[in-house]
């Protein structure tokens, strides 16, 4: 195939189209989270990841999964969990088992928080949606997300 290639042209396009849908979506839950809650997007992640952690077998996790669950490095991980445990939303502690690990809690005041910011995501998130939807390159993603039956899992 060639930088021409018709085929590449149409995926480059959608990849574009998926790009944009996101940034709307994440900027639009941005703008609602900070302005209701003081929180980012991000930040509502972390707490969301680390609030269905449990104390069952592999029921914490690593920073190394809570990065990837939250798509972010490990340092930048790392960053986000130190601000929000200076906010006093999160605590870490030593493994039990395992002197060298080290396990994130979300505290009683970051539950407390997330519980109120539970809405105004789902909301934003909703009227995000209905905004792209009057976009016709972006229909077919809106309708593909609102399709989608995933399951939330307990990490």
């Amino acid at each position: 195939m060639t930088a021409t290639d018709p085929a590449l042209t149409a995926l480059a396009s959608g990849w574009g189209a998926l790009s944009l849908l996101h940034g709307k979506i994440e900027a639009h839950i941005e703008r609602a989270l900070q302005s209701r809650h003081d929180l980012s997007v991000r930040e509502y992640s972390l707490l969301d990841v680390l609030s269905r952690q449990h104390d069952g077998e592999g029921g914490h996790l690593q920073m190394k999964q809570v990065a990837d669950a939250v798509v972010l490095s490990q340092s930048a991980t790392t960053r986000l969990v130190s601000r929000l445990e200076d906010r006093h939303l999160l605590s870490r502690y030593l493994c039990p088992t395992d002197r060298r690990g080290i396990y994130t809690d979300v505290t009683e005041a970051g539950l407390k928080l997330l519980e109120e910011a539970r809405p105004t995501n789902d909301a934003a998130l909703r009227e995000a949606l209905d905004e792209a939807a009057k976009n016709p390159d972006l229909t077919p993603l809106v309708e593909a997300v609102e399709a989608l039956d995933v399951p939330v899992r307990r990490q």
